[in-house]
């Protein structure tokens, strides 16, 4: 059976963004019956620029909790929190004696960040050993990234081979990148990527009040209630296409066309759709982050599975390099 290994960012509560480009895709995948899913929130990589102890704690009760709460199956997979597993801190460190340093001079978490090198610390540097320490641990076949991540895994299997080749032995597994190509681009409410960064998120597990303040804040034109719009450039059109069936989106684009139909209706429409279709997990979410003990339960129990697989393909590392 096939191994699929995703690492899920510890950085703050999922959006409506995360949860079309990401956390439903992954839920997807990880239902398939022919491989086993392999989820883990990477609390470790979060320390790299969040040092405030709470936030990060909330942070991941926020991120679990959403997967949880969108129907991620934590029993059927493997759910766990990367710092309850500490043999991925010795192979990094294994790993890193492996790994040369341009080859991390040249990765883009790097890169991005080295015309200011005062705020690059060496956890960031070596960010991607870490990642590769991650994937390696539990013998992956298949790691889903985007675009922007191919580097990352590529460098992760020319670690592992050149770990391989000094002790003249396959003892690593070279994972396989699968490139996600359908990867769902979400607007923001300002009809940029919808980012946090960017402050236009639309926050799907937030209160009632808040979530209809944001879609009804979304920037359109001006056009008056009277005149026909366009539809393939407005962003509520675009959010709402990504929600509603072919029948919904074909209705929708009639109103936009027609006079009479005003941006305040279709706002409304838009909200309805992400009430009727999060308003159950909206529930769940609440539920389980008023009860954190539920899902450190499940994290816990999720690092009980793993650890086993982790130690042994740590100790294959350690007895090949005579430790």
């Amino acid at each position: 059976m096939a191994r699929i290994l995703t690492g899920i960012q510890s950085s703050g509560t999922p959006h409506l963004g995360n949860a079309l480009g990401a956390i439903e895709p992954g839920i997807e995948l990880s239902q398939k019956k022919d491989a086993e899913s392999f989820f883990f929130i990477a609390d470790l990589h979060s320390l790299t620029s969040l040092k405030d102890r709470e936030k990060r704690q909330e942070s991941v009760n926020a991120v679990a909790a959403a997967w949880l709460a969108l129907g991620f199956d934590a029993n059927r997979n493997f759910f766990y929190r990367q710092s309850d597993i500490p043999a991925v801190c010795e192979l990094n460190w294994y790993l890193n004696c492996f790994t040369p340093f341009p080859m991390l001079a040249n990765a883009h978490s790097f890169k991005d960040k080295s015309d200011r090198l005062a705020n690059v610390n060496a956890g960031l540097f070596t960010y991607p050993v870490l990642m590769a320490a991650d994937i390696l641990l539990y013998d992956a076949d298949f790691v889903p990234v985007g675009k922007d991540q191919q580097q990352h895994l590529e460098m992760t299997r020319d670690i592992a081979g050149a770990l391989n080749r000094s002790v003249g032995a396959e003892i690593l597994k070279l994972p396989e990148s699968v490139i996600r190509e359908d990867v769902k681009t979400v607007p923001g409410t300002d009809g940029q990527k919808m980012s946090k960064s960017y402050g236009n998120t639309i926050d799907i597990f937030s209160p009632a009040k808040l979530l209809k303040k944001q879609v009804m804040g979304i920037i359109t034109d001006s056009k008056g209630m009277d005149e026909p719009k366009d539809p393939d450039s407005c962003n509520v059109f675009a959010l709402y296409s990504l929600l509603a069936s072919a029948d919904g989106i074909g209705e929708m684009r009639e109103n936009y066309i027609t006079p009479g139909y005003g941006y305040g209706h279709a706002k409304k429409e838009l909200l309805n759709l992400i009430n009727e279709k999060y308003g159950a997990a909206r529930e769940k979410y609440d539920l389980l982050t008023a009860k954190p003990q539920l899902i450190e339960e499940q994290l816990v129990a999720g690092a009980e599975k793993v650890r086993p697989i982790a130690n042994e393909v740590l100790g294959r590392v350690k007895n090949a390099l005579g430790y």
